[in-house]
Formats: structure tokens, sequence, C-alpha cells
């Protein structure tokens, strides 16, 4: 449908320059006659013969609204064709929003297709070892805050307790350096660090 409405939207164009160059023709052609007609006026006059001035005046008023005429004709013809250049801009940035959408979602599609494929390299094969019912309850900890406004306050204020300088009484900032392992305080947990 799109394409039909291009295609007659580019047919109305060709015709409308079509109609703008008969109108540029004929305008040339208006042209020559008023030089042919004072070539033939002076030729007359070099003779001795001269045209009374009421045909030079009839002729003058039917030159006059020829060119009115195909002046308004001209306006006429370059309305349509930027109208038409519009519409057809209008279908072309639709066209490009469609491509871009098309193109998005096949990113979108790609980078689940490799996050698939990383997440079967790293937990095995979803069909052969049920994993997305195991993670299910850490999923939903992990993804609570795009489900709910409550839950991502809540996430970003146990974030922000790091964003404070370290003499604020309701948190600690994040270290400058490594944080190092405090040593084990017991013998079982030491036997496991090791």
């Amino acid at each position: 449908q799109e394409r039909e409405l291009k295609a007659a939207a580019d047919s109305v164009l060709s015709e409308v320059r079509k109609k703008q160059a008969d109108t540029k023709r004929m305008m040339d052609i208006l042209r020559a006659l008023e030089k042919l007609r004072k070539l033939r006026k002076e030729a007359a006059g070099r003779k001795g013969v001269c045209p009374p001035p009421s045909a030079d005046e009839a002729f003058e008023s039917q030159v006059e609204s020829l060119k009115t005429l195909l002046k308004n004709r001209t306006e006429l013809y370059e309305a349509e064709e930027r109208a038409l250049r519009v519409m057809l801009e209008g279908e072309q940035e639709e066209e490009r929003k469609r491509e871009m959408e098309k193109k998005q979602k096949k990113e979108r599609e790609k980078l689940l297709q490799q996050k698939r494929e990383i997440d079967s390299k790293l937990f095995g094969d979803p069909d052969e070892f049920p994993l997305a019912d195991l993670l299910q309850p850490f999923r939903e900890y992990y993804l609570q805050a795009e489900h709910s406004v409550a839950a991502l306050i809540q996430i970003r204020h146990e974030w922000d307790q790091y964003l404070v300088p370290a003499d604020h009484p309701e948190g600690s900032c994040i270290p400058p350096g490594w944080v190092l392992p405090s040593l084990p305080t017991n013998d079982t947990w030491a036997t496991a660090v090791r």
C-alpha cells in the first residue's frame, strides 16, 4: 500500500513537472511572439506601413492576460509540487522510522540470542537442566527494581549509603582501594580459605 501511494505520488509529481515544463515552453513561445511582432513592426515601419495604435494595445493586452494566466498556473504547479514533496518527505521519514525500528528489533533479538548462548555455556542447556526454575527467586530479586518503584527507591537508598563522606552517621563511603579480607576467625573457616 505504501509503495502504491509512493508510486502514485511520483506519477502525480512527474505530471506536475510536465505541466511546469509546458508552461515554461508556452512562456518562451509568448516571448518569441513578442519579439517576432517587434521585428515585423520595425520591418513594416521601414517600408512605410504603420499599424494603428489600437492593434498594438490589443496585442499588448492579450500578451499581458496570457502572461498573467501562465504566471498563475506556474504558481499553482509550484504549490502542487511543494505539497507533493512534503508528502513524499513525510512518507520517506516514516519509512526511515520503520527501517530503524526493524534494525533495533533485529539488534535486540541478536543480543537476546547472544545472552541465551552465554547462559547456556555458563549454566548448561535450559532444556536439559531446568535452571530457570532454580534461579527464578534470584532473578526476581535482581530485577525487582524494573517492576516496582518502591523496590527501586529501596535499592537506591541502600546504594546511596555508600555515596556519603566517611564521617556520615548513616553510611560509610566506598573504600578508595582494594578491600582485603580479614583473617579467618576459626579453624574451620581457615581450612575453607586455603
